[in-house]
């Protein structure tokens, strides 16, 4: 977690993030509404049943997610950012973009109460893990808390509230595509919060805060609010 103690604007890096990005957007664009979808139904032997709603679904959650993560880079992300990382950033949002849009085509009927429900949910893991960002970033540049540890907003009811967003809107994706094979990806996601990414930015927490944020975590769950 030594990239945490770094700070730079790494501009390079993140328009190369961000061009990569525009490229998996017009992938998935291509396979929802253009003739990626036959091609891919051909080639990987599934099905093209998906309603336009259901692909309009899976398509506006992908052009939020670009929309938000470009806020989060250009005005929230002070940390440096490697070359690697404008690599590998990328391609995981790559199983959102392009792999979503693969697993709703398969899909036959309207977008449903399930799929509002996927609405609801994802709107509630953006509010939550930008929302969270936000409220941080305005508490943390007010001079007086220079160097304190934010336990405020969304965060009193979860040390890693943001991650627990992005569940959130990773398992929305997965609803509304109702595909069983989807559920991997909120799971693989799951896993790594809270196995590894969680844990490793709790140490360096600790040694930067000590004692303040032993307490911290005392009180509060690690990813899931009251539950883990």
């Amino acid at each position: 977690m030594e990239l945490y103690g770094q700070t730079s604007k790494s501009i390079p890096q993140k328009i190369v993030i961000h061009l990569i990005e525009l490229l998996l957007l017009y992938l998935s664009w291509w396979i929802l509404f253009g003739t990626g979808g036959a091609w891919c139904a051909a080639h990987l032997h599934i099905a093209d049943h998906a309603s336009a709603g259901r692909r309009m679904v899976i398509f506006i959650f992908n052009i939020i997610i670009f929309l938000r993560l470009a806020y989060m880079m250009f005005f929230l992300l002070r940390r440096k950012i490697p070359w690697e990382e404008s690599i590998s950033v990328p391609l995981a949002f790559a199983l959102y973009y392009i792999g979503f849009s693969l697993f709703v085509l398969p899909t036959p009927g309207q977008v449903g109460m399930t799929g509002y429900f996927a609405i609801f949910l994802f709107g509630l893991g953006c509010l939550l893990n930008t929302g969270g960002e936000v409220l941080r970033d305005c508490w943390k540049r007010l001079p007086q808390n220079k160097g304190r540890l934010y336990t405020g907003g969304f965060f009193r009811y979860s040390r890693h509230i943001n991650y627990f967003g992005d569940l959130l809107w990773v398992i929305a994706y997965a609803i509304a595509t109702r595909n069983v094979f989807s559920a991997s990806i909120p799971i693989f996601l799951f896993c790594f919060f809270a196995f590894y990414n969680a844990p490793k930015l709790d140490q360096y927490l600790k040694e930067k805060y000590g004692k303040e944020y032993d307490d911290y975590a005392a009180r509060t769950a690690m990813l899931i609010p009251f539950i883990f």
